[in-house]
Order: structure tokens, then C-alpha cells, then sequence
């Protein structure tokens, strides 16, 4: 699959959505950073904006994920309703291993994709509906495996030029994919709030991202954070 723009890409997932039943998608790459690795969201269902949802998996619920992807490539699934039409249909899969839910009251599968330089993330759908069969289920991990090697070819400008980004908005922008908020980045840093978010707004503008996870997703990829 050619590198896509991320429009393309949620077009793509929603499509894979809606072949297994899922309510809703989201994508993860996996941050490298040394000092808490976590998953970054590239984009969901309900881009351009982030959902509720997405920001749960992203925070403390990521490390379950994280530890998976380390030891297994096998998809996982979760189910808070075993009554759900997807508890059933899930639990009834081979390969495929249960995990705890990462965000309450959902049920849902996560398949880990890898891409080139040992970039790893999450496919995630989630959904009361999910219908997935075992002849199906190599089919959808393999789209997503295509899916997430496209989106990290995605650059920031269709130049393939590296936008010019300061020091500082660096700084902000790492401790943003290490999951700090703009008051605890301010204090890190020692800046004023509205300064910590001028750097991101800076940054976000550069890499024509449509906000601060879709930046770091992007820096990540061009090797500007790590």
C-alpha cells in the first residue's frame, strides 16, 4: 500500500470498521521515548477531534497493550458485557488472547501492527456488535498490518522537506507524547501555560497536523522526538 494522507487512512479503517461490525476505530503508534513509552494516537472515529475513549487508551490502560505487543502478535480482546454479542463472538476465537478492558464498560480487539524501524502500534475496534470469524480474522490483521505501515510513511508536507521546528517546541512537543499536560510542561520547562501552548500551537501549524497527538505521531515518524 502507498504512503496515504491521514484522511485516507481513517477512510481505510472506517472500511474495516464496518466489515467486522466495530462502532468505532482508533490507531496507535507506540512512543520510543526512554522515559515513559506509551501509545500515541494518530487518529480515530471520531477524527479530526479525538474521542473520550481514545485519550483513556493512551493514558494509564496503554500499558497492558504495550506489555502485549513486547511478547506476543497475537490480536487481544476485551469484553465488560460477557453478554455482548462480541463477548461471544470474540471468546470463540483461536488465537486470539483476552486481556483486561483498557476503558471501562466497552468491548472491543486490538491487533498490534509492526512497520520499518521497529515502529509498533494498535489497530483498535471496539463495538457491542463485533462480528469476526476465525477465516476472517488473519484477512483484517493483515489489512491493518497494511494500513499501519502506510500511515508511517506519512510526512509532514508533500515536499518530504523537514519543517523547521525550535528547540523548545521539540521539548514541548516530547513532553506531550510523554503524556503531559500543558500545566505540567509548563512547569517542567518553567514557562507560563499560555507559552507551553504557543509552542504546541507553533508546532501543531508546522507539521500541518490537525492537533498535538497527530503532531507527535508525526514527529515520531520523521525522527524528531523519540
Amino acid at each position: 500500500m502507498p504512503a496515504v494522507t491521514i484522511p485516507e487512512a481513517v477512510r481505510r479503517c472506517r472500511w474495516i470498521a464496518l466489515d467486522i461490525g466495530a462502532g468505532a476505530f482508533s490507531l496507535f503508534v507506540v512512543s520510543p521515548s526512554v522515559e515513559r513509552t506509551g501509545l500515541v494516537p494518530c487518529f480515530d472515529s471520531d477524527y479530526p477531534r479525538v474521542a473520550p475513549a481514545t485519550k483513556f487508551i493512551s493514558g494509564a490502560s496503554s500499558e497492558e497493550l504495550i506489555r502485549h505487543a513486547r511478547t506476543s502478535t497475537l490480536p487481544c480482546w476485551w469484553a465488560s458485557d460477557t453478554a455482548s454479542a462480541s463477548a461471544a463472538t470474540l471468546a470463540a476465537l483461536d488465537w486470539v488472547a483476552q486481556i483486561a478492558p483498557p476503558v471501562p464498560e466497552s468491548s472491543g480487539v486490538a491487533f498490534p501492527v509492526y512497520a520499518d524501524r521497529n515502529q509498533f502500534g494498535f489497530v483498535v475496534f471496539s463495538g457491542t456488535n463485533i462480528s469476526l470469524t476465525g477465516e476472517r480474522l488473519a484477512n483484517v490483521h493483515a489489512r491493518c498490518f497494511s494500513l499501519f505501515a502506510a500511515v508511517t510513511r506519512i510526512r509532514a508536507d508533500d515536499s518530504g522537506t523537514t519543517p523547521s521546528i525550535s528547540k523548545r517546541e521539540l521539548e514541548c512537543l516530547k513532553l506531550t507524547a510523554n503524556g503531559l499536560t500543558s500545566d505540567e510542561i509548563a512547569s517542567r520547562l518553567k514557562l507560563s501555560v499560555h507559552t507551553a501552548n504557543q509552542y504546541l500551537t507553533n508546532t501543531t501549524q508546522k507539521l500541518n497536523a490537525v492537533n498535538r497527538m497527530h503532531a507527535v505521531a508525526k514527529a515520531l515518524r520523521l525522527g524528531l522526538i523519540e
